[in-house]
């Protein structure tokens, strides 16, 4: 048990440590050549605090038995985490604006990954056309970003920080990268142990655990992001690594599987669904005003607590499940639209005074 417990805690250690290195070099070397903000959060950040789940995922399905059963469960919970408590956390902290340019281009894309995420899995297995698929996408994805830079759309208005050395932002980015290879192995290892001692599937402990575990660098990352008044790459770095969490992480495991990555009918019936919810949930927030704002984020953080109870619930074979399931299904809607035209009130009733002002 003491190893086991060293095995997890050290896995995530290293993947923390890794995933700030990675970012940290990453972010340097991108606005040195004067990057936009948002593309930086999009790509070079969202991919950096992604590598742990990418690591951990695609060592989970390699694996195969029950750790692949941690593959799915992983990416699945990070992108659900990722809405819900990072967002939200980043909103409580401080109100966060939404460019135009996300809501045309990575909110859809957002959205139609975690659709097509859905739909994939329907028959039960991610078979590696099917991961050869989701990742062509991100290849796509990543052109069109490097043409919007190229014409000049996406610049920085910031001097390049000269300063910079690369050659340190490169050894960092290498550090980073090993210390998050040895993290996934050993915080797979220490899950899947966990799991069959207290009698968990791998699935919860995917969904849960190494789910919030493996996106602790993007709570650092853009936590970090808004307290420095980088909002723009805060809610990059959320909305790209969920892109990456499924055109990456999802793709890579089901490439490298001997078999595939398996879906549980679990995550095919409530996790999976939950997903796209909370990717359908960012479209009437991002674009009442454009704007999330504190009641937004406590909402978005209210969710995730009811969402671990149900899985708690689920697991413990509760016989609360009778009320709480309807409670939680009949409530979240009427909580959120009320939250939402809240906000959007307050962004016509902001305009409107603007405009009598000029």
């Amino acid at each position: 048990m003491t190893l086991t417990l060293l095995s997890l805690l050290g896995g995530l250690a290293l993947l923390i440590l890794g995933g700030e290195w990675l970012v940290a070099g990453a972010s340097r070397l991108a606005t040195r050549f004067g990057i936009a903000p948002l593309v930086v959060g999009l790509t070079v950040v969202a991919f950096g605090t992604s590598a742990p789940e990418i690591m951990v995922t695609a060592s989970a399905a390699w694996e195969g038995g029950p750790a692949g059963n941690l593959a799915l469960g992983n990416v699945v919970g990070s992108s659900i985490f990722n809405v819900l408590v990072i967002l939200g956390v980043c909103a409580v902290v401080a109100p966060l604006v939404v460019q135009r340019s996300m809501l045309r281009r990575e909110l859809p894309l957002m959205v139609f990954v975690s659709a097509l995420t859905l739909w994939l899995g329907r028959d039960g297995l991610y078979s590696r056309g099917e991961g050869a698929l989701l990742f062509a996408i991100l290849l796509l994805y990543l052109y069109a970003l490097v043409q919007q830079v190229r014409r000049g759309t996406q610049k920085s208005d910031r001097p390049p920080a000269s300063s910079d050395h690369v050659g340190w932002s490169l050894v960092r980015v290498l550090a980073g990268l090993a210390c998050l290879v040895f993290g996934a192995r050993w915080l797979v290892f220490g899950a899947v142990e966990i799991a069959e001692l207290i009698g968990l599937s791998e699935t919860v402990i995917g969904l849960t655990i190494v789910a919030a575990g493996t996106s602790l660098p993007e709570v650092a990352a853009s936590v970090m992001a808004t307290v420095r008044g980088e909002r723009d790459i805060a809610v990059g770095n959320i909305v790209g690594s969920n892109i990456f969490n499924l055109c990456a992480a999802l793709a890579v495991a089901a490439i490298v599987a001997p078999a595939g990555v398996a879906a549980p009918a679990s995550i095919r019936a409530f996790d999976g669904p939950v997903m796209l919810a909370v990717a359908l949930l960012c479209v009437p927030l991002f674009l009442s005003g454009q704007r999330i704002g504190r009641w937004e984020g406590a909402m978005l953080l209210g969710y995730y607590v009811a969402y671990v109870t149900y899985l708690v619930l689920v697991a413990t074979q509760s016989a609360a499940l009778a009320w709480y399931s309807p409670l939680m299904l009949y409530g979240a809607v009427p909580v959120t639209a009320l939250v939402v035209l809240a906000n959007l009130a307050r962004a016509v009733t902001q305009r409107r005074q603007l405009a009598h002002k000029s």
